[in-house]
């Protein structure tokens, strides 16, 4: 007996769906991983709540936020993502929400989170036009964006992954899925048994549906911290609700002060003075009520003050506590020196972000401020302005000429602005606030977009765009001067920001100088590489030796590597891919990859105690790795958008981890505060329990871990090395730091401390000078497009100047003795060259201008003794002038020409041994403000007629005349006269266009012309009283065309279509009638057509000698119309070049005698079928 398997459909359908249910509970993790802040508004879309920790560098930068997202965001959104329609398992999940987090953890099986495309490190945050970037380094700048949003780079609350530089699209984490976290302790483990923290925790109450926080820590002996926690409705774009918070104790209880600062209102943003942190400043939303609130001891009381401006953004003065500047809606800027309780206008139409204090030892005087004033769409100003009188007398200029539009840059002692001329950028630097001179960058790199990423050590780096790369930039260092720069290292990976700007992966190791991290781009592979010299040499990192199971890990240099994420947070206290820290030096810790290239799978988390020689994994998926008591122990907490108890400590640098509870019930954690300073033992977490919950304030206080202070016998010196090679950047340092197996608290009085002594020098504490290369064999060779002896250029005779070897030593290198001699620039004298390099340009770099303005000319000279070397500059226009040296027209040389036209500018350089000539035409002109086309009201079919163009005023410089002429739409004709002649071969209404173009102006003006075989024209006057009423506009002449041609209709009684009109331009006030045959008559013979406007014209005349043609222009105003001449004659135009009435009567004379004998031949001739 045989069997058979039969499958039902039915069966087989729900047999395939059973199989599909338990796959998805198996991959349910990755499946459902969903952001929380999925709502319209929202800048960033991250997959998970944030970790914040540093504080030790900006702790300046005081304005911090704890947020979530959207409409409710942070536990708001989760509440809308898991309860939506009233589901029943929202109703029920108030009450036992505790116990279902308990049960779901226990039972689900936790499955690792797959990570997404890694992000890049943001190197500078202030964008130019055109692609010219700069970093700002001490200054806090507080700022929200123009629709009230607050700019997110003080956040606390942004995702864990973004921090991580993890990018994603999901949203929302349905509470079916929830997972048990990696962290969390099996069933079977006692809470009892495991290692807990010192924590206590303080719900905020009545805060549960404000989405927004923002925390302020006094810092070092304080244990003040405030709150300020807001109900942000991104569909209003506007704060709805808010609370402050005051806790005196390091955060164990909050006190509410909303009776303190008032009831009913509505605070936006907490300010604190980083000279004085006792002093806050809460501003009140401008919506509701325009005024701050200050106080000046640590938030315990305030005083109000009203505004009568919208603050965008602030900038505190770096020394002074009181001084502060705001930045208004309406791009003004006012200036406080009593920490905002009084303001007054500084200046009108700044650029937003570009105004900076200035910096004691640099500028003349401490209350001066640098900003950039917008002229137009594309010129603006660098002006300087004293801070309580900044009047037009006393605002200084120092660059000599417009720059483009958010280009100004004040950073330490360099001054960065852009010019772009023939849509090329130019950069120009000033150090130490000289004179800008243009940055040199190799001649053939040209730079189309550039950022300045430091400006430390008397140098800048900058990362140059060239232009035949797109997605990754060059990093090139400078001179001290910031002018000459030479390559560092090619291809560095860049990429967008949130905000648009280029985030470009670099990082600087903290606490010790000269060591850099880049992701470098070779052959579609992304590569880490690391440099301990400040860019001179790179190589890739070795990867770890073992895994964190201890298996042997196979990776051989070249072909395998270890490659790191760089990104770190635009929010300091925001827990980023990389971190090191300056009391710290060696340790970094980073997430990253194994393998050939840098890939966003398979990321784990690698640490190195030695500054990178060697690393250790030390976990498999990403987490936060924070700093305690000055880098002593670390602190790693798992980076998941699940609920979390657990974090992991480490006393030995990370080579053993202990696992310790911080809270009793699992917490969704929203963001880390440390204590400010470099101690850091007491740390706060905030977060909720539930979605449902209020804000939970978890202080943890790590003092408890340490049983003792650390003593000098818990030290060692660490010697730092690059593979083994101790002199580094020309010494060799050797640090103090603690033993890894020393568990003791090191305090605030720990400093770092450092020896070290000289090393000889060698050829690799030198790099390639400006204009050279290094080549394969490691030689520094002058480049194909370098002259040698062009760097002698402002060398005078009888002086000396520095002969490049074609070597310049690093910069802060401090190597001494060694082959110092055969690399270091000779001192030479300088030699006697005629001048030779001459350029000559505007300082706006265009080769207009306007009648009446002042020019700025620019001369420089690439070779020769421009002390010796007088310059002559010949404008053109009569008048020139003589300089005996180059360095009397630094500043440039200024002219106004009093006439349009163009001018050929002639400068010529001269001295003993010969002489060098540069020059440019410079096209003057002036607004043209009105054009007028004259062209004929009727036309004769294919007889020429002239057009010409009437310009006010009439000399304005170089015009160019564009014509349309009849039905030809597409291709006009260009001219530079302003007359032309044409001809129509059509009957019927033709249209003339003309366009004329002045520099930046076009103005139009377009005719039509009615083209006939036949008419006759006669010109009309008008009673006296009619000029009064006349505003010679193109307008009104029309509308009065039409009132005489109805009075001539009326008087005569000729048909409409046989008359039109036409009022001429200027006064007296004159007119043109024309006289059109019937269109009966189109096919009579030319004696007939001949014949019947003379009948017209005679009817015409008669009328109006008359004077029986008459209209009233207005009540009281009557016009009489007059025949200016009584004689009748074919016309076909009215103007000067054409014959008279005489000579064109005798030409249709004969044109009718030959038609007359043509027409009596053909009939004699004509033979009958």
């Amino acid at each position: 007996m045989k069997g058979k398997v039969i499958f039902c459909p039915k069966r087989q359908k729900a047999l395939w769906c059973l199989i599909l249910t338990i796959l998805c509970f198996v991959r349910s993790a990755k499946t459902e991983i969903t952001c929380r802040s999925c709502r319209p508004g929202n800048k960033w879309h991250p997959q998970e709540l944030p970790l914040k920790f540093e504080t030790q560098k900006y702790a300046t930068r005081l304005r911090r936020e704890v947020s979530g997202y959207g409409d409710g965001a942070g536990k708001a959104a989760i509440r809308e993502s898991r309860c939506t329609d009233e589901s029943a398992d929202c109703v029920s999940e108030g009450v036992n929400t505790e116990k279902r987090l308990k049960r779901i953890l226990d039972n689900l099986h936790e499955k690792r989170e797959n990570g997404s495309k890694f992000s890049k490190t943001k190197i500078s945050t202030v964008k130019l036009s055109a692609g010219f970037t700069f970093a700002t380094k001490y200054e806090p700048r507080f700022r929200r964006n123009s629709d009230g949003d607050e700019v997110q780079h003080h956040r606390l609350s942004q995702s864990l992954k973004q921090a991580a530089g993890m990018r994603s699209t999901a949203c929302g984490v349905t509470r079916s899925k929830l997972r048990r976290s990696a962290d969390e302790p099996r069933a079977a483990t006692s809470r009892q048994e495991e290692p807990k923290l010192s924590s206590s925790t303080f719900a905020l109450t009545g805060d549960s549906s404000h989405n927004q926080a923002m925390v302020h820590w006094s810092g070092q002996n304080s244990s003040v911290i405030l709150m300020l926690t807001k109900l942000y409705d991104y569909n209003l774009n506007s704060v709805t609700e808010s609370s402050l918070w005051r806790s005196t104790d390091y955060g164990a209880t909050y006190q509410k002060l909303n009776n303190k600062v008032g009831a009913k209102t509505i605070l936006s943003y907490l300010y604190v003075s980083p000279n004085n942190k006792r002093k806050i400043m809460l501003l009140t939303d401008p919506e509701v009520e325009n005024s701050l609130l200050i106080s000046s001891d640590e938030g315990a009381t305030y005083q109000r003050y009203r505004l009568d401006f919208y603050i965008l953004s602030l900038l505190f003065h770096p020394e002074q506590e009181d001084w502060i500047l705001a930045y208004s809606h309406d791009q003004k800027l006012y200036s406080s020196v009593e920490f905002g309780k009084s303001w007054q206008l500084v200046h009108e139409r700044v650029a937003p972000n570009r105004f900076y204090w200035s910096k004691m030892g640099l500028d003349k005087e401490p209350g001066l401020i640098h900003l950039e004033t917008s002229i137009s769409e594309e010129k603006a100003l660098y002006v300087t302005c004293k801070l309580k009188n900044c009047t037009d007398t006393n605002k200084g200029k120092p660059f000599p000429g417009y720059i483009d539009p958010n280009s100004l840059v004040v950073q330490d002692e360099y001054v960065f602005v852009q010019v772009s001329t023939v849509g090329r950028p130019i950069y120009y630097v000033s150090a130490k606030r000289d004179v800008f001179t243009p940055m040199k960058f190799p001649k053939y790199a040209l730079p189309k977009d550039l950022h300045v990423i430091s400006t430390d050590e008397n140098h800048v780096l900058a990362a140059v765009q060239e232009w035949n790369q797109n997605e990754t930039y060059n990093l090139y260092v400078s001179d001290t001067s910031g002018i000459y720069y030479t390559l560092a290292l090619e291809n560095v990976v860049s990429s967008m920001g949130p905000e648009g700007n280029v985030m470009v992966d670099l990082y600087e190791l903290a606490g010790i100088k000269g060591v850099f991290l880049a992701n470098k781009k070779t052959d579609n592979e992304v590569k880490t590489h690391i440099t301990y010299n400040r860019g001179r040499d790179w190589r890739l990192l070795q990867a770890p030796s073992k895994d964190l199971r201890g298996s042997s890990i196979h990776c051989v240099l070249p072909y395998c590597s270890l490659h790191l994420r760089l990104h770190v947070s635009a929010n300091p206290y925001a827990s980023g891919n990389i971190a090191s820290k300056e009391s710290a030096p060696g340790i970094i810790v980073a997430s990253g990859s194994i393998g050939s290239e840098l890939t966003a799978s398979n990321v784990s988390v690698f640490i190195t105690s030695d500054a990178g020689n060697t690393w250790r994994q030390i976990f498999n998926e990403e987490y936060a790795v924070l700093y305690l008591d000055q880098g002593r122990a670390l602190v790693a907490i798992r980076h998941t958008p699940l609920p979390i108890r657990h974090l992991w400590l480490s006393f030995d640098e990370g080579q053993q981890w202990n696992e310790y509870s911080f809270i009793n019930l699992p917490l969704f954690v929203d963001g880390v505060l440390g204590e400010p300073g470099k101690e850091t033992l007491i740390m706060t977490i905030f977060g909720h329990v539930s979605h449902r919950s209020e804000w939970q304030l978890v202080k943890i206080d790590f003092r408890s871990i340490f049983n003792r202070r650390c003593t000098e016998a818990d030290y060692q010196m660490w010697h730092l090395h690059n593979q083994g090679e101790p002199c580094l950047m020309g010494v060799k340092r050797m640090y103090r730091k603690l033993k890894p197996t020393s568990r003791c608290v090191m305090g605030k009085t720990y400093s770092v401390s450092v020896t070290s002594g000289p090393c000889d020098c060698t050829e690799a504490d030198f790099e390639c000078d400006y204009g050279f290369e290094r080549w394969i064999n490691g030689k520094c060779t002058p480049a194909f497009w370098f002259h040698t002896s062009s760097m002698s250029r402002s060398c005078t005779k009888g002086m000396t100047f520095l002969n490049s070897t074609g070597y310049r030593k690093v910069v802060s290198n401090n190597c001494t003795a060694g082959v110092i001699t055969d690399y270091t620039a000779k001192k030479q004298q300088c030699p006697i060259q005629a001048p030779k390099g001459l350029h000559l340009v505007t300082s706006e770099g265009t080769l207009t201008t306007t009648l009446g303005v002042n020019v700025t000319f620019l001369v420089f000279l690439e070779e020769g003794d421009g002390a010796r070397t007088s310059i002559t500059l010949d404008f053109g226009d009569g008048h020139a002038l003589t300089y005996s040296n180059m360095s009397s027209i630094e500043d440039g040389i200024k002219h106004i020409y009093k006439g349009v036209g163009i001018y050929r500018v002639t400068a010529t350089g001269e001295n003993s041994l010969g002489s060098e000539t540069a020059l440019l035409y410079l096209h003057v002109t002036c607004q043209l403000e009105y054009i007028h086309l004259s062209a004929p009201f009727v036309a004769m079919r294919n007889k020429e007629i002239n057009l010409t163009a009437v310009l006010w005023p009439s000399q304005v410089g170089t015009v160019t005349y564009i014509w349309w002429i009849g039905n030809n739409t597409e291709q006009p004709v260009i001219t530079l006269e302003g007359s032309m002649a044409c001809t129509f071969s059509l009957e019927g209404i033709s249209t003339v266009t003309l366009q004329v173009s002045v520099g930046n102006t076009i103005l139009q003006d377009r005719k039509t012309i009615a083209v006939h075989d036949y008419f006759q024209s006669h010109l009309l006057a008008f009673s006296s009283n009619f000029d009064a009423h006349n505003p010679d506009v193109a307008e009104w002449r029309l509308d009065v065309s039409e009132v005489i041609k109805n009075s001539l209709i009326q008087a005569t009684g000729v048909g409409e279509d046989q008359i039109l009109v036409t009022v001429l331009p200027g006064l007296p006030t004159a007119a043109e009638i024309f006289l059109l045959p019937d269109k009966q008559l189109t096919e009579a013979r030319p004696v007939k057509i001949i014949a019947h406007l003379d009948q017209l014209s005679e009817t015409l005349l008669s009328t109006l000698n008359q004077n029986l043609v008459q209209f009233t222009l207005k009540p009281g105003v009557q016009i009489t119309v007059y025949a200016a001449h009584l004689s009748a004659a074919p016309l076909v135009d009215t103007s000067e070049n054409h014959s008279g009435y005489a000579m064109l009567m005798l030409l249709s004379l004969v044109v009718v005698g030959l038609a007359v004998f043509a027409i009596y031949n053909f009939k004699r001739d004509f033979v009958p079928y």
